[in-house]
């Protein structure tokens, strides 16, 4: 199912709407400026920053913090 630029519109109006009537109009600005394009590679630093991490370190550091 192809989305069309109308549909798209209509979801960003709406979610739009929904933060304003959740959070009020200070509420939304604020969360909406939290969030942005970004810039960089995003792989890239991952990767430097997480190595050779696997997912069995991150299962032993999350049993070892929860316990």
């Amino acid at each position: 199912m192809a989305v069309t630029a109308k549909d798209l519109e209509k979801i960003r109006k709406e979610g739009l709407r929904a933060l304003r009537e959740t959070l009020g109009t200070v509420g939304m600005i604020k969360f909406l400026q939290m969030y942005s394009d970004g810039t960089g590679d995003y792989t890239k630093e991952r990767q430097e920053k997480l190595g050779g991490v696997i997912k069995e370190d991150l299962q032993d550091y999350l049993r070892e913090e929860l316990n």
